[in-house]
């Protein structure tokens, strides 16, 4: 409700809820305060000018000042739950909302102060799940940063050449998984943009969906890229996951993807406002078990399709909505989400397709442009 009285301690670098609340990133833990739908912020004074000009919407104070003015002989100690009370009586509260991860020290503190807190559940910030038109242009410039590094980490690909055992070179060098992530990475930065376990998993390492991948990439075998970046000026997340095979892709390799392309397009199309994110999920492993990709355990590996079809995107890599099993959300009008289904098949290795799309009334949007090619 946006008339809760809302309490918050953190650095709005790592907090996505306080980013959302102030607009820009501070790397050092602040207090945020909205009370009676008035906005406070109380920063360091070497953040006072820099907040003052892009958090217009909130009441900037200064700590030290805040210190100043509360110091007596009768508090020879003065700390943030002191400032925080303080504010609190000049508005007539004595009770605030703060998130589950509020810090435990400081609601000792505050309740030896006398000051009521509650954990409100989340999300914090209801608003935050459904993206503005501002938002989706902010999550889109990041998703071209990430498909910078993309493009930049398959012309590694598509340039090198098969040495002995089929391990790649790529100027006179062996071509590894890690070789390619440095050049996804360092592509990202110079975009703007922070890159995220960035993956480049080639044959049976991608059938772990988390696997980073190490040592030499083969020509003839599925290599999946799964790459996210983070805007270092808005915040904002993005997702783009691909799979290549670096030469000729076998029967059983190029019927996996085609199996996984069919999935991804069928299930955009049932990404429908209101449509519930379970039946979603359910529908895409249907599909793949009438394929002949049944989900198990096999010597103490899980292969076919065991991970999510889908998450939300925003200022954190997985927000709501959460497209797997065991979830009731439904997909809303301003949900902007990677949608990527996949399969891990041993010995053939794994593919992954993963597009940024946004749920809007009149249809889903795929904010991707950028290609999928199984063979370089």
């Amino acid at each position: 409700m946006k008339n809760d009285n809302l309490l918050i301690v953190a650095d709005s670098e790592r907090n996505a809820d306080l980013r959302y609340a102030v607009g820009f990133a501070v790397p050092a833990p602040f207090i945020y305060l909205r009370l009676r739908e008035r906005c406070f912020a109380v920063l360091p004074d070497v953040e006072l000018a820099r907040a003052r000009r892009l958090a217009r919407n909130c009441r900037i104070l200064s700590l030290s000042a805040c210190l100043r003015r509360l110091k007596s002989p009768r508090l020879p100690v003065i700390g943030l739950a002191h400032v925080i009370r303080e504010i609190l009586h000049e508005q007539l509260l004595k009770k605030v909302l703060v998130p589950a991860t509020f810090p435990l020290a400081l609601a000792r503190d505050l309740r030896r102060l006398k000051v009521k807190l509650k954990i409100k559940d989340d999300p914090f910030f209801p608003d935050r799940q459904l993206k503005s038109p501002v938002e989706v242009k902010k999550i889109s410039a990041a998703l071209t940063m990430a498909e910078v590094g993309l493009a930049e980490g398959l012309l590694a690909l598509r340039t090198a050449r098969p040495g002995k055992d089929r391990r790649l070179v790529y100027r006179n060098a062996p071509l590894t998984s890690e070789r390619v992530r440095g050049i996804i990475d360092t592509a990202i930065l110079q975009a703007g943009g922070y890159p995220s376990h960035t993956i480049v998993a080639g044959g049976r390492q991608a059938c772990d969906p988390h696997e980073p991948g190490h040592g030499p990439l083969r020509a003839d075998e599925p290599i999946v890229l799964n790459v996210i970046s983070k805007s270092r000026k808005t915040g904002y997340h993005a997702e783009i996951t691909r799979t290549v095979v670096k030469g000729r892709a076998s029967d059983a390799v190029r019927k996996l993807y085609e199996t996984v392309r069919q999935a991804h397009e069928l299930a955009f199309d049932k990404l429908e406002v209101r449509a519930g994110a379970l039946a979603l999920h359910q529908f895409v492993q249907r599909f793949f078990e009438e394929q002949g990709y049944h989900s198990r355990s096999r010597n103490g590996r899980v292969e076919g399709f065991f991970h999510g079809t889908g998450h939300g995107l925003g200022l954190e890599r997985h927000e709501t909505p959460r497209i797997g099993s065991g979830t009731s959300d439904r997909l809303l009008a301003g949900h902007v989400l990677a949608l990527g289904p996949g399969l891990a098949w041993p010995p053939h290795g794994a593919v992954r397709l993963e597009d940024v799309v946004q749920i809007a009334v009149h249809g889903p949007r795929n904010l991707t442009k950028f290609e999928k090619t199984l063979e370089l």
